[in-house]
C-alpha cells in the first residue's frame, strides 16, 4: 500500500459558455467519482466525455484532491494536465 493516496475527483456539467468554466446549474453537477490515481480518473473522465461528447456545453474535470489535502506537495506525482 503506498504512504499516500493520490485522489482524484471527476465530474461536470453542463457549461453556460463552451469556452467559460461556469455551469448552467451547480446543483445539477454529475459526480462521476473519486479515483485512487490519476490514471484511473482519466479512464472515468474519458467515459464521461465520450458519452456527452455530441453535446458542446457539457464539460468534465479532473480535480487533483491530494493537492487539496497535501498543499506542500511532498506527495505530489507529475502528469499531463491536457484533460
Amino acid at each position: 500500500m503506498p504512504d499516500k493516496q493520490l485522489l482524484h475527483l471527476v465530474f461536470g456539467g453542463q457549461l453556460v459558455r463552451p469556452d467559460s468554466q461556469q455551469f448552467v446549474d451547480p446543483n445539477k453537477l454529475h459526480i462521476v467519482g473519486i479515483f485512487p490515481s490519476y490514471d484511473a480518473a482519466v479512464k472515468a473522465w474519458r467515459g464521461a466525455t465520450g458519452a456527452t461528447i455530441d453535446d458542446a456545453h457539457m464539460r468534465y474535470f479532473i480535480v487533483h484532491l491530494h493537492r487539496l489535502l497535501d498543499p506542500t506537495g511532498e506527495h505530489d506525482h507529475d502528469h499531463d494536465h491536457k484533460h
